[in-house]
């Protein structure tokens, strides 16, 4: 499933929606907490990124280029029909002190980019060491030191409980009068509130903002502050970004499906567990289910609905189960002494049941459609179900006439209407219909 969010809305995933798979651009991947527990892996497109963050760096440019001449202020002027010439007095960022909070790709990239300007560059980053930053021109030094030094501060971080409102009423105060901050990286790192006294009392110069604590912002004091430059989120909202980022959506899915590496993935953790081998058996297991009740519906049309039941003691591998295109799906666990996954389908106004289970390193039929077999079908090779009609002497001509053998026989006990049969056999039918005058219905399946 791909979850695409085009609104600025945050996406809400309730416990029962399941997918393998999210994307996201342009808005905060640090809902991922919420995200892991479904077993969803989340993931942004890191080949993309190098491509538009030149995008992104002339926001931070133009941020920078227009605080200094207010070059906004008189545009406005212009097209009022005014000349204001002493109004729009401006500054140089020649000799001027840039802050750079958060030294990753981002943060070194308009490091470079503002030394160009004549700027000198000093920075904060936890994790990049200071010689390394000291290799591309940024001398690293704690928080309460770079404060104070700064003509302008920029952030580069994620959003997180360490980074929420990194910049306030306390960080204000230690900077220089008439600091000017900008924040093109997530609402939130910067407090709105504190801003908004340090612009009002002079303490911060101006600002310039791309994002915002809420998207759109109901509280409008910011947007509307005369030194306040904001743009609503912009990113990398190019048509060539964005096509980008579709054909990068599918490679990764590709190339997840195809067994390469995964590339981007946030929330990692979901990996490890996912591709243990007894995840994988799992996930086999719902795959050859899947196969079952596809083969049974003889239905082209999509499954309308999916709902996976594990049972267990613990609610583990079963949630892996199921990689399946559907419309809607609905997980749910029960406690149980053995484990088992539960596959229920809807298609055409009718309803499909399988049971399934892992045994021995591989997935085993239990129950299809309320009958259960006396013994477990290992869901392997090439398998025939149908629903017998006393004529097993002719149905064993067919196969024989088709130079199809037989290698194994279950049969299941008497539930709701007749009983299911499942053949192992060497071979697919190539005619299917050939059995028609012996069984009532058939289905047949290639499993791994």
């Amino acid at each position: 499933m791909i979850f695409k969010k085009k609104s600025n809305k945050n996406c809400v995933l309730k416990k029962k929606t399941f997918g393998l798979w999210t994307y996201k651009w342009g808005k905060k991947y640090e809902k991922r907490p919420a995200i892991t527990p479904l077993s969803l892996i989340y993931c942004y497109i890191p080949i993309v990124i190098p491509v538009t963050y030149p995008i992104k760096y002339c926001k931070y440019l133009s941020r920078f280029s227009v605080f200094p001449r207010r070059i906004p202020q008189a545009v406005i002027s212009m097209k009022d029909g005014k000349w204001d010439r002493k109004k729009f007095m401006g500054a140089e960022l020649y000799g001027k002190v840039l802050g750079i909070v958060g030294l990753g790709r981002i943060g070194k990239e308009v490091a470079t980019r503002m030394q160009s300007f004549g700027m000198k560059t000093i920075g904060y980053d936890p994790i990049t060491p200071p010689e390394v930053s000291a290799s591309w021109g940024v001398e690293q030094m704690s928080l309460e030191e770079l404060w104070p030094q700064c003509d302008y501060i920029t952030v580069h971080t994620p959003l997180m409980p360490s980074t929420t409102g990194l910049l306030n009423d306390t960080s204000f105060a230690k900077c220089k009068k008439g600091v000017k901050v900008v924040n093109c990286a997530r609402g939130g790192i910067i407090d709105e509130a504190a801003l908004l006294r340090a612009l009002e009392s002079g303490q911060c110069g101006g600002a310039g903002l791309d994002v915002f604590v809420e998207e759109p912002p109901k509280n409008r004091a910011l947007v509307n502050h005369p030194n306040v430059i904001s743009c609503p989120h912009l990113g990398a909202s190019t048509k060539e970004a964005q096509a980008r980022c579709g054909k990068e959506i599918a490679l990764q899915i590709v190339d997840m499906a195809t067994g390469k590496a995964l590339v981007g993935a946030v929330n990692a953790q979901v990996l490890v567990s996912s591709f243990s081998p007894d995840s994988h058996q799992w996930i086999l297991l719902g795959e050859s289910m899947g196969r079952v009740l596809k083969a049974c519906t003889a239905s082209k049309e999509p499954f309308s609905q999916v709902h996976v039941t594990s049972l267990g003691r613990w609610n583990n591998s079963p949630k892996y189960a199921v990689k399946i295109i559907v419309i809607h799906v609905q997980m749910d666990h029960k406690d149980n002494e053995c484990e088992a996954c539960v596959l229920e389908v809807s298609v055409n106004s009718r309803s499909y049941k399988a049971v399934g289970s892992v045994q021995a390193g591989v997935p085993v039929l239990l129950e299809l459609n309320g009958n259960v077999f006396r013994q477990p079908v290992p869901l392997t090779g090439h398998l025939l179900f149908f629903k017998f009609i006393d004529a097993f002497l002719s149905l064993s001509g067919v196969l024989a006439a088709a130079g199809v053998e037989l290698q194994s026989f279950s049969a299941s006990t008497a539930g709701s209407g007749e009983q299911w049969y499942c053949m192992g056999i060497s071979s697919l039918l190539g005619d299917i219909g050939a059995l028609k005058s012996f069984v009532k219905e058939a289905a047949q399946s290639h499993f791994y």
